[in-house]
């Protein structure tokens, strides 16, 4: 899985250099791994503008911009938050692209309406709209649950930078 995420890093940060483009990531379940995965490509800091983690909800507001409301009447685990995450890191950044992840990656905290291994992703491109996906990724462990949301948030950063 490290190669995986090796390898598609490297190809977000050479798509992102050829489109001058500069990329931001907001994260809460997956802690600054995503960030890590870009970061650790060498020439990364021509495509990367920065990465916040915000595994508070007092982060996501604070740093984010993220509405107190939108939590308090979607979850930190929703698409709604997501998505807000992924337009603040835009709007407190000098990025072009935001990916935002938000999740349950147990082995505790989730429920029957949010069980562990949900993880919703949202991916906005300045002046653009912002997508989003939900990603059920089952009873795995935290650090494969933790992997596969680091490899779905490159995966739509590369399609974003495509576009």
């Amino acid at each position: 899985m490290e190669n995986m995420i090796y390898v598609k890093a490297n190809m977000l940060v050479v798509k992102a250099k050829n489109g001058r483009l500069r990329i931001a990531t907001a994260e809460s379940c997956t802690g600054g791994l995503v960030a890590a995965a870009i970061t650790d490509v060498p020439g990364a800091s021509e495509a990367f503008d920065r990465g916040f983690v915000t595994y508070s909800n007092a982060a996501k507001h604070d740093m984010l911009g993220v509405d107190e409301r939108i939590i308090e009447a979607h979850g930190a685990v929703s698409a709604e938050t997501a998505r807000a995450m992924a337009q603040g890191a835009l709007d407190h950044s000098l990025a072009d692209l935001a990916v935002a992840i938000t999740g349950v990656a147990g082995p505790g905290g989730g429920s029957a309406e949010k069980p562990v291994g949900l993880v919703h992703f949202a991916c906005a491109r300045r002046g653009e709209g912002v997508t989003h996906v939900e990603r059920r990724f089952g009873p795995l462990s935290r650090r494969e649950i933790r992997d596969a949301a680091v490899v779905q948030a490159l995966d739509l950063l590369i399609e974003a930078a495509a576009d």
